[in-house]
């Protein structure tokens, strides 16, 4: 046999296999939407918990609330790790692990697993996001912001959709949607390794573990003006995430767990046909349209409150998701506009943060109320208030310097 036709070693009949550039794309896509679907697949299934365990609504918002600051963690310890050693070995063990994560979900048989469960997935979901956000912005910066901001809601709506149906429809809620997931998990880290690294290796690694917030200057301006956006943002799905099942279920007096997961998908999938809807606009348009939109939205929640009014209710959510998607698809391209590849994902950690902490902690103070007497509508109207606020706040932020954010545009 020739040198020719002897077999080619592993490693180099694998670089003879990488995808071309737009599946690649895809794939990465796919995973950032994954990602956030597995956060969102435990929802429905609360109920179900809290039936077999017999925990307290304070326990439940422990849950939620446990997942974020995991999240915020990673973020903060490994969001910039990829920067330095490549995006495709943080997200193939972000994806093993995730993997994991889903096994100890469906054998969990008591709330101190349910929490390790979701400590370890908030982990590896902050290592990731970072990760897997600069990957896409390496291969196509206008089209990588887009599904950078269309991922996070598009996963999560399908997320809690999808384990809304299984738990409703098919056997062994506590365990088959988390099957689905975790082969989901594997079969995208096996792809990874066909698909071509994207980020120059940088010396630094151990020390960009050093926790730290810390943006380049020329990006500091714009996410200062972005900031309030973001915030008045992300506080919604930290809302729907942790009481909008049990709230959707009590205006509608019934004890369905497709119906629990029924809000957030209507928030998630509204914003994330905004995103894609929206996204030739420029930056400074879509944050004051989103804010405006969002706003609007905020306050026919109100009234669908008030009201009592189930199908008010997800109309007005389907209003406010909408507000949801521009608002942060137009914070995110003002932020990523001027990064050079070797910031990407420190930055992004920075943005996830403050998208993370406006996410995980109203929602806890919320439960927290609720656990300790507070009625859960009258708690409802005062989040909701207190969002609107924020909203309206954002956006008279984006009329202070009408310039400020001309220079950081993504296209």
């Amino acid at each position: 046999m020739s040198c020719a036709d002897a077999p080619l070693p592993a490693a180099a009949a694998t670089q003879r296999l990488r995808l071309p550039r737009r599946a690649a794309f895809y794939l990465k896509a796919s995973i950032a939407l994954s990602f956030l679907a597995g956060s969102s697949v435990p929802t429905p299934l609360y109920a179900v918990y809290q039936a077999q365990w017999g925990f307290s609504p304070t326990v439940l918002t422990l849950v939620f609330g446990v997942y974020a600051i995991a999240v915020l963690v990673a973020l903060l310890v490994a969001g910039r790790l990829s920067d330095h050693v490549g995006r495709r070995p943080v997200l193939m063990a972000a994806a093993a692990a995730q993997a994991l994560a889903m096994l100890v979900f469906a054998w969990a048989d008591d709330v101190g697993d349910l929490l390790l469960a979701r400590v370890f997935q908030g982990l590896f979901t902050g290592a990731a996001v970072a990760a897997v956000g600069a990957a896409l912005l390496d291969l196509d910066r206008t089209r990588g912001a887009v599904a950078n901001a269309v991922a996070p809601m598009l996963g999560t709506a399908t997320g809690g959709l999808l384990a809304g149906v299984l738990v409703q429809y098919l056997p062994a809620p506590t365990h088959l949607v988390y099957a689905v997931m975790g082969v989901v998990f594997l079969l995208q880290g096996v792809a990874l390794a066909f698909v071509a690294e994207t980020a120059e290796p940088r010396p630094g690694a151990l020390a960009s573990l050093r926790p730290q917030l810390a943006v380049p200057p020329a990006v500091l301006r714009p996410l200062l003006m972005a900031a309030p956006a973001i915030v008045a943002a992300w506080a919604v799905p930290g809302f729907y995430g942790s009481l909008g099942p049990t709230l959707l279920r009590t205006l509608a007096g019934s004890a369905s767990l497709l119906l629990g997961g029924a809000a957030l998908f209507v928030l998630a999938g509204s914003g994330a046909l905004s995103v894609l809807a929206l996204q030739q606009q420029a930056p400074q348009r879509l944050l004051r349209f989103g804010t405006v939109v969002l706003s609007a939205g905020l306050a026919l929640v109100l009234g669908a409150l008030a009201a009592k009014s189930v199908v008010l209710f997800l109309a007005a959510t389907a209003v406010t998701g909408t507000g949801f998607g521009a608002a942060f698809q137009g914070a995110l391209r003002t932020v990523v506009g001027p990064l050079e590849a070797h910031q990407r994902a420190g930055v992004l950690s920075v943005l996830f943060v403050i998208a993370y902490l406006a996410m995980g902690v109203p929602a806890v103070v919320a439960g927290w109320s609720v656990a300790h007497g507070a009625d859960l509508l009258g708690t409802a109207q005062a989040f909701d208030t207190v969002v609107l606020v924020l909203a309206a706040l954002a956006l008279l932020g984006t009329f202070l310097s009408p310039g400020g954010t001309a220079r950081a545009q993504v296209r």
